[in-house]
């Protein structure tokens, strides 16, 4: 895992998916911020603004000027984009 790996999860409260993808990150060692998003829209504007979504969880991930996110619901979703990170 690359020390310059940056990872945001973008949840809200009682979101059982959004806990597995923090349990999963948790279990795998990689540290991440949490934007929660419960009571402010505008956080979920910005999601629509960037991805075109409205719900979460969403994850991105930056290592050195590369950046992608997870909006697909699954964790084989994250898995996959972590997979380079792990290389």
């Amino acid at each position: 895992m690359s020390q310059n790996l940056s990872v945001v999860v973008w949840s809200k409260q009682g979101c059982s998916y959004c806990n597995e993808v923090k349990e999963y990150l948790t279990e795998q060692n990689i540290d991440y911020k949490t934007v929660d998003v419960t009571n402010h829209d505008e956080f979920r504007d910005i999601l629509d603004t960037k991805y075109g979504i409205r719900h979460v969880p969403v994850v991105e991930i930056g290592e050195g000027n590369v950046y992608r996110a997870v909006t697909e619901v699954g964790l084989e979703h994250l898995k996959a984009a972590l997979q380079p990170a792990h290389v």
